[in-house]
């Protein structure tokens, strides 16, 4: 990733460092605000750059112990920009609305996303076709309203590890929600909010589109790391277990061309003596009754 200094650059060109009016701001944001500037806070870009790049780090790791990482970001400035960026990790996300209980009362809301994904496969496998008309319209249009709400989270199977929310006072039900359920969470954090909310706060503006866009694409770039060196260590796994296995096998073969060569040498009589017997002694022939005369002697009849 960049150095402090470029990111720093291209934070302040972002407009990142542009926080809420004076009057609007909590006091807990103090140790992250620079200065006062024409009666708006400006927000210190030093702290910025050190609590993204921890954020990034911490989800970095999520994203290698192949852990989910949900996206929150349903502000108008911030749904187009987070859905993309979501899309391109293959990470989950709520971009429209949120539903109460996404988290919270999950096995529900997976229940919805099945309903979903069944009226989806009976539209597209031709099903539906026997439906009447309206049946089918009205079908469709169940499916593009949740693919609206769920479509984000449609291939989510289980909680998420952490949450990324842009603005944790709009998304404040969220927030709640993960803090319930002990879910570690990320956000970008303004003059006017209490950074002690969330577990990683990255102090920056959260109503410009460009502020939304640098942050959430740094994440992502950290995100992405993490997966490729996620799949980098499976293969390495693989080609070990695969030399493992070559290794084992190569063992089994040399074992059992010994055995082979013990029980060829056993058979060709491994003594060494001539196939006559002890000594090379001519063995002497045995006389069997067939060639003894039947008893009662004499040969001919009476």
């Amino acid at each position: 990733m960049e150095n402090n200094t470029s990111l720093q650059q291209q934070l302040l060109e972002a407009g990142v460092h542009f926080g809420h009016l004076k009057k609007k701001w909590n006091p807990k944001m103090l140790p992250y605000i620079f200065a006062e500037k024409k009666g708006i806070h400006i927000i210190d870009l030093n702290k910025t750059v050190d609590h993204l790049q921890e954020a990034a780090a911490a989800l970095k790791q999520i994203a290698k112990s192949g852990k989910k990482i949900m996206f929150v970001a349903t502000k108008k400035q911030a749904k187009e920009i987070v859905s993309e960026c979501a899309k391109k990790v293959n990470m989950p996300y709520a971009t429209e609305r949120w539903l109460g209980g996404m988290l919270t009362n999950f096995n529900t809301v997976r229940k919805s996303v099945k309903k979903m994904q069944s009226i989806e496969k009976m539209l597209a496998d031709g099903s539906a076709e026997s439906l009447t008309k309206k049946e089918r319209l009205t079908l469709t249009r169940d499916k593009e309203k949740m693919e609206k709400v769920l479509g984000g989270i449609a291939q989510l199977g289980r909680l998420p590890a952490a949450l990324f929310l842009v603005d944790i006072g709009h998304e404040h039900i969220a927030l709640a929600e993960a803090k319930r359920l002990g879910i570690t969470t990320f956000g970008m954090v303004d003059t006017n909010s209490d950074p002690n909310k969330v577990d990683f706060a990255i102090p920056a503006n959260d109503d410009a589109t460009k502020s939304i866009a640098i942050i959430t694409n740094y994440i992502i770039a950290a995100i992405a790391e993490g997966l490729v060196e996620r799949q980098a260590s499976k293969d390495d796994d693989e080609s070990d277990d695969s030399n493992n296995e070559n290794e084992a096998r190569a063992r089994r073969l040399e074992a059992e061309a010994q055995g082979e060569a013990a029980r060829g040498g056993r058979q060709r009589g491994g003594t060494g003596a001539p196939a006559g017997g002890p000594g090379g002694a001519p063995k002497r022939r045995v006389p069997t009754n067939n060639n003894r005369r039947p008893a009662g002697g004499g040969g001919g009849s009476r």
